[in-house]
């Protein structure tokens, strides 16, 4: 069973799942003193980085594939299981030292693997029994990974033993345990696979009003999918976060929602909370949106020492550096690990991160706050500011460079 700790909260009343996640992130952000100011809202707005790449960047979702679906309900199986498997950030540094990939990339690559596998009659490995007998040694052959670490015989000098152990086995025993707990629910259900679960749950939504139907959807993934729990009780209240889960609901609008017809119905995921991971939390600190100058309380303020560099939030907000500087940069260096978190500091950064979010996009929203060639702004979502942090984030070798915060033992993120 995941837990996603410090430990669980009873889940949302229903029908308050999606305002349970803004107010629970709001609460959180305020009692951990974390400030998201008017003043940096507009500053990150109205600046060059922002403007420039917006519209070009918050189009990459990295959910385009190369593969040819036999149908319909097996896109929307594979999307579900690489949704489910949308972690691993805390193991970005060792992936790549190993594949030379980051953690969506070696996910998206694990996940095409076994789909490609079942397409050659190896059988189904993204269905709920193939899911369901998923061992260490089968994800770590599909990652193409070694989960072995070297260690000096006790008692011959000069030689080296290799046991199971360190950071990427501990990655495979997370994605073994989460496709097999998955699996067993889904079998014991009856349900053929993840996708048939997703579009039953989709169709649930469809019969209420269209303002519940997200919620609706989001409920009966959370319940039934232990990996989908993302939620915890830090100082005493509960914090609902739901990463994954809103990320499969929003993909599955990207990948089939712009069809004239839909095959099936897709909620509107314009208000939906942003899929806060890593990523989100570290580069709002670094472009001085969210503020840890007060947040004393779990040693937050000390994490990104040199963050609140007001030269250093200038340079990061100004156009990005030459193309014949970024071509000297971006020789792929492996990144380096960011400040280790406890569960607690990592829950607190990620709700600031959700309500940050909703400040940026309802100060956008308001009367007289902006120029008028600005006024395309009112417009941006939170699934497309969310989309805009994480891919901008890759998108400049100085930003590529920029600490992100590191949690390892967590299916959340």
């Amino acid at each position: 069973m995941h837990c996603f700790g410090p430990m669980e909260p009873d889940f949302p009343s229903p029908g308050t799942i999606i305002s349970s996640i803004k107010e629970s992130c709001r609460t959180l952000t305020a009692a951990a003193h974390i400030k998201v100011e008017a003043a940096a809202i507009k500053r990150l707005l109205e600046s060059p980085s922002f403007r420039s790449s917006f519209h070009r960047v918050s189009g990459s979702h990295g959910l385009a594939f190369p593969l040819k679906f036999p149908s319909i309900l097996s896109e929307l199986n594979f999307l579900s299981v690489l949704s489910l498997l949308n972690f691993a950030s805390g193991y970005r540094v060792p992936l790549h030292e190993q594949t030379g990939r980051g953690a969506w990339d070696n996910i998206r690559a694990f996940t095409f693997s076994l789909y490609l596998s079942s397409a050659t009659g190896q059988g189904d490995l993204l269905s709920a029994k193939g899911m369901k007998t998923m061992s260490e040694q089968q994800v770590a052959q599909h990652m193409g990974v070694t989960i072995h670490v070297e260690r000096p015989h006790e008692t011959i000098p000069g030689v080296t033993v290799g046991e199971l152990g360190g950071p990427i086995y501990e990655l495979v025993k997370l994605i073994s345990s989460t496709l097999t707990e998955t699996g067993q629910i889904l079998d014991a259900s009856g349900y053929s696979e993840l996708g048939s679960f997703v579009l039953e749950s989709l169709k649930e939504g469809a019969k209420a009003d269209p303002s519940a139907s997200l919620g609706i959807v989001l409920e009966r993934l959370v319940r039934a999918i232990p990996a989908f729990r993302d939620m915890a009780v830090v100082n005493g209240k509960p914090v609902y976060c739901f990463k994954k889960a809103l990320f499969l609901i929003h993909a599955v609008k990207i990948r089939f929602g712009s069809a004239p017809s839909p095959l099936f119905p897709i909620p509107s995921t314009v208000q939906a909370p942003v899929f806060t991971d890593n990523v989100l939390p570290s580069l709002l600190v670094h472009l001085g949106v969210l503020d840890l100058s007060g947040a004393t309380s779990h040693g937050l303020h000390t994490l990104f020492p040199g963050a609140e560099s007001e030269d250093k939030i200038t340079a990061l907000l100004s156009l990005p550096p030459e193309a014949s500087q970024v071509a000297q940069v971006t020789k792929k260096t492996p990144p380096k690990d960011g400040p280790v978190l406890t569960k607690e500091q990592a829950y607190i950064l990620r709700a600031a991160a959700v309500h940050a979010c909703e400040k940026i996009v309802e100060y956008a929203r308001g009367e007289g706050q902006l120029n008028e060639e600005e006024k395309w702004l009112k417009d941006i979502t939170l699934p497309e500011l969310d989309i805009w942090l994480w891919a901008v984030a890759k998108d400049r070798p100085d930003y590529r460079k920029l600490e992100r915060f590191v949690l390892r033992g967590t299916v959340a993120f």
